[in-house]
This record gives structure tokens, sequence and C-alpha cells, in this order.
């Protein structure tokens, strides 16, 4: 058991490498976006660019895989994670930041689809959903690593201490950090087995064998080699599947099932949380420094609750924990709306005065006028400043003009996290990874993912517009009412693969 949780979190650690990005990018944008004058378009690119490319990614690492290898594919993943984060230190223009975090997007692309396809064919069915989870885990393992790197070169940065950091290179710093777990993790790759039911499929049956003692002894070994080959032989594995083959009326129901756990597990908006909290927590008036610190609150609490997922996925089932997460999103995100809808902003001649800016004095106009909406607020701000001084100085102008219960938003923001890292975090990749016979696995995880992608990518994309043009209360209320109704989405559809081999919810399932 210890080598099989080694090789788990070992290959898992590309999910760590996409949260950390995902995180640095969070901190990053807020001192690369007004360095560069970027609008709210060329933000949401340099962030979702990434997502963009990634769920090209995912469509073509699974075929790869399927030739290649998954250690194989994911070694080149490694590299290509190592390139991008050199590439982004170090770029001189918007063009060159987003083409450099493009090639990170083809890494955490191949990572996220063949992670949980090789820990599934690892696995045994008594340990599976424990051992898939273990890359969620990772994940948001790298989302509090990244967030709390942010957090002290910010505090570094604020206090002066250290004559390195300026506001022009303090974002090349926190970018420049993930070349550490890149590089750490294309050499630990070396020490991972290649997956045993990819060495059956490829006719490496004796190879096969000894990676499964291995991994799990003799007698288990011995026992999943003949289930393996048996599903393989009625299988015929070696006939090519095809991407036709997805739509037949044996699989149209799990393939249905996988789509709709793709869509909802990004369009109920996680990653317009996670990519943009330093952001969010900006607009409650909390401050810059206090935004940083609650970005670090926000992955402790996801990590958190990922460990319990992992202690109850493989005992309470996969279907409990989806629905549950899914009632609670949507009370979450619903929370953080009303929230967001009860606040007011208000400038005093005393607030203004506090700024320090030079062109605070075009600001006194505004003291004593109450908005009612966090848009008009900011583009009255944004008139008077020019959106480059403001986006410069937006935590400071939102911590002394914000009326805003904040404790409430924060409240919902860490329900809305806490819920989805113990339901559509983690259980979607298990399912996705349980669902598929083996034929087909590579390939249905790749066109799941490739749509997962899409809709990370269009989130990210739009959500700075989105905030700018509607405001933040009616950007979560369009995210809870998604949620709530992709709970009863998922109460009619979602069935139970707790505790089956997936021999076992393939002939359940499918046949």
């Amino acid at each position: 058991m210890r080598k099989l949780f080694f090789f788990a979190f070992v290959v898992s650690l590309g999910g760590f490498l996409f949260g950390f990005d995902a995180g640095i990018i969070s901190g990053v944008m807020s001192y690369a976006g007004p360095q560069f004058n970027l609008s709210d378009w060329q933000t949401g690119w340099v962030v979702s660019s990434p997502s963009l490319v990634a769920m090209f990614a995912m469509v073509i690492a699974g075929r790869l895989s399927n030739f290649f290898g998954r250690i194989r594919i994911l070694k080149i993943a490694a590299l290509l994670y190592t390139l991008s984060a050199l590439l982004s230190t170090f770029s001189i223009s918007f063009e060159m930041l987003y083409l450099a975090r493009m090639l990170g997007g083809l890494a955490f692309g191949a990572a996220l689809v063949l992670v949980p396809t090789y820990i599934a064919e690892i696995s045994t069915a008594k340990n599976r959903g424990k051992l898939v989870s273990v890359q969620q885990l990772n994940i948001v393992l790298g989302f509090f690593a990244a967030f709390l790197s942010n957090y002290y070169f910010n505090e570094a940065y604020a206090s002066g201490n250290h004559v390195f950091l300026t506001e022009l290179n303090i974002w090349r710093w926190m970018l420049g950090v993930e070349v550490i777990p890149a590089v750490v993790y294309l050499t630990i790759l070396f020490f991972v087995p290649k997956s045993p039911r990819w060495l059956f499929s490829n006719q490496k049956n004796t190879v096969a064998k000894e990676v499964l003692i291995r991994i799990h002894g003799f007698e288990i070994a011995k026992q999943e080699s003949i289930t393996i080959l048996k599903r393989i032989s009625n299988d015929k594995l070696n006939t090519k599947a095809k991407l036709k083959d997805l739509w037949k009326p044996s699989l149209k129901f799990v393939l249905t099932i996988g789509l709709v756990l793709g869509i909802l597990q990004q369009i109920t908006g996680i990653n317009a949380v996670y990519f943009y909290a330093t952001s969010i927590f900006k607009q409650t008036g909390i401050g810059t420094n206090a935004a940083f610190f609650s970005g670090v609150l926000l992955s402790f609490t996801t990590v958190v609750f990922t460990i319990i997922a992992m202690f109850l996925i493989d005992k309470i089932g996969r279907r409990p924990l989806l629905l549950v997460g899914m009632a609670g999103i949507s009370l979450s995100l619903l929370l953080c709306a009303y929230g967001f809808y009860q606040a007011t902003y208000e400038l005093s001649v005393k607030d203004v005065m506090q700024l320090k800016h030079e062109n605070k004095i075009n600001l006194e106009q505004f003291a004593g006028k109450v908005f009612q909406k966090d848009t008009a607020f900011k583009n009255e701000m944004k008139t008077a400043l020019s959106s480059q001084v403001y986006a410069l100085n937006e935590g400071a102008i939102l911590e002394v003009a914000t009326n805003i219960n904040a404790k409430l938003v924060l409240i919902g923001i860490l329900g809305f996290i806490a819920c989805f890292a113990f339901s559509l975090g983690p259980v979607m990749w298990v399912m996705l990874s349980e669902l598929y016979p083996n034929r087909y696995r590579g390939l249905a995880i790749g066109v799941i993912g490739f749509v997962n992608g899409f809709v990370s990518w269009l989130v990210q994309q739009i959500f700075p517009w989105e905030l700018s043009k509607f405001g933040s209360a009616f950007s979560f209320f369009v995210f809870g009412i998604i949620a709530f109704v992709g709970f009863f989405i998922l109460l009619k559809l979602l069935p139970e693969t707790k505790g089956r081999s997936l021999e076992q919810i393939e002939a359940d399932l499918i046949n």
C-alpha cells in the first residue's frame, strides 16, 4: 500500500503544478496587469489562455498516451511546465506572457487527463476513489503553496525590508518560484513504473505482471492480472477506439454523466474564484494585504476539505458527496451574491486625504456621494484617475470606500470552496476514471476534459469583464443559480460506483 500511495502521489504532482500556477496568477495580475496596462479582456486572456490550450492537450494526451504510455507523456508535460515558468518570469510584453503561459496549459492539460487515468489503472476497487483523489489533494496543495508564496512576497514588498523587490519585479519573483516544483516533478517521474493495464494492452505481459507485483504484492497482483487480461480479451483492445464510438448507444449514458460533471465542475465558477481570488477579496474592501492573506485562508480551507473527501469517498460513496456538495455550493454562492448586493460605496474627505497618491485631488468631487452599485463607483473612479492608476490603487480605494458585511461574503466564499473541495473537485475525476471501459477510457476522458477545459477558459476569460460590466452581486448570483439547477440534474442522473471494480462498473452501466 505504501508503494501504491507513493506512485499515486508522485504522478499527481502534476496537479500540484496546475494548482500552483492557478494560485500564483491570482497575485501576479495585481501587479503585472497595471504594469502592462491591460484591459479586462487582456487580463482575462493572460489568466485563461493556459486553459484554452489545455482543452486541446486533454484530447491529444489521451490518444498519445495509448501509444507511448502515460508516464512518458507526463515527463514531457513536466518539461513544458519548467519552460513555461522560466519564460513567464522573463516576459517583456503582454504577448510573451500569455504565450509562455500557453506552454504551461499544454502541460497541465495532459496531466489533468493522464494522472487520474494512471492512478485508476494501478489501483484496486477498494482504494481507487481515495487514490484518484490524491490528484485533487495535490491541486489544492498547489493552490495553498502559491497563495502562501504570494502572501509572503507581497508582505516583504509592502514592508520595504527587501531591496530587491519592487513594484516592477515582484510579480516576476512570484512566477519564478514555480520553476522549483516543475524541476522536482520531472526528476521524480523517473522513479514511477508504467501503467500495468497499458502494458497488458500493448502485449507486454511479463513487465506488466512485474509492475503489479511491485505495487501490490504477489497475491493481489495475480488476481488483478487475471481480471485485466480477461477484460482485454473480451474487449479486443487491439481494435483502435475511434471518436465516433463514444456516441454508441451503449456508451451514451456514461458519456452524458461525464459531460454533465465536466461542465458543472467549471461553470459554477470555481476557477473564477481561484484565479481571481485576490481581486475578489479586494472588492470587499479589506485592503490589498488582507486580500492576499484571505487567499491563504481560502486555499487552506480547500486542503482541509479535500482531505476529508479522501477519507469519505470510499466509505459513503460518490453520489452522496456530490449531491451534498452541489447543494452547499449553490447556497454559498447565493450568500456571496446577497452580501455584495447589500454593499454601498462612499468616499469622505478624510478618506480621500488618506489615500497615498498624487491624483487623489481628482477624487474630492466624490466626497459624500453614496454609490449603491460597485460598477457605478468603479467607473467613476476610472474616469477620474484613469484605468491604470485606479488598478494600481484599487485595494486602497475600496478599503476606505466600501461599506459591506465582509464576513458574510467571506463565509460564502469559504463555504463554496469547502463544498467544492469534497464534491465536484475530487469526485468528478474519480468518476471519470471509473465510468469508461479500458478501450475508451483515455479517449473519453480526453473529450470530457476538452469540454471541461473550454468551460474553464470561458469562465476565466469573461469574469473580469463580467465584474466590470455587471458587478460582483450579479456574477455570484448567476453561478449560484447554475449550481442550483445542477443539483437536480445530478439527483436524477448520477449512479454510485463505490466499491466496484472497473470491470463490474462496465458490466452494470454499459453492457
